[in-house]
């Protein structure tokens, strides 16, 4: 699957959650202006649990449309780099459109997008005529098996690689968020439950360290 590459304009759209930017081709660029001093809570969690995948990019200088030309400086760069990659910008300006269609003539995937969930490949139609990525795969019902959300979680863990969990607060959050919400916290207790009697997962004060399976 083609890398997808998510630019945020967050002077413009306050993205408040990634969790459907999780899956492995998702690359991450929140970009931040002068005014931009509080960020919410889960947004600072996931990116800093998705580690090189997701990064800030901060702008110091004020002015008009500034950060906007610091967003198109980067978009060049990535598509230059990738141009086989898909480049999504999240923001209500369509200031950003005429770049966007230079790029689809010249053959390189892009869209703009007022949220992370309009995007194309979460959309049920593409609304720039090209066919939408498929979406990331559907989560469990809560009738599932132990054992199935038992490899979903596992699956998930071994994915984030040095960018798993630490507190035990944490890797519930992160747990419920990958099941989804019909699983209830109960069962997210009884996984994490699993989890740290089966030693995947091992206590040592408030820190988690992992042994997980091949």
């Amino acid at each position: 699957m083609k890398t997808n590459y998510v630019l945020i304009d967050y002077e413009n759209v306050q993205v408040k959650t990634l969790e459907r930017l999780r899956e492995e081709h998702f690359r991450i660029y929140v970009f931040l202006g002068p005014s931009n001093i509080k960020l919410h809570r889960p947004l600072v969690v996931a990116m800093q649990e998705l580690g090189d995948r997701a990064q800030y990019i901060e702008l110091d200088v004020s002015g008009a449309n500034a950060l906007d030309f610091h967003l198109a400086y980067y978009l060049g760069k990535l598509s230059t780099a990738d141009p086989q990659g898909f480049f999504h910008v999240i923001s209500k300006d369509t200031g950003f459109d005429p770049l966007l269609r230079y790029l689809k003539a010249n053959k390189i995937l892009s869209a703009r997008s007022e949220s992370v969930d309009a995007m194309p490949c979460f959309a049920k139609a593409a609304g720039n005529g090209e066919s939408p990525e498929p979406p990331p795969s559907r989560q469990p019902s809560p009738a599932a098996e132990p054992d199935a959300l038992m490899k979903l979680v596992l699956d998930d863990l071994t994915k984030r690689k040095a960018a798993k969990p630490r507190t035990a607060k944490t890797l519930k959050n992160t747990m419920q968020a990958r099941c989804g919400s019909d699983v209830s916290a109960e069962q997210v207790e009884a996984l994490y439950a699993a989890l740290v009697e089966r030693r995947y997962v091992r206590v040592d004060g408030t820190k988690l360290t992992y042994s997980l399976p091949e």
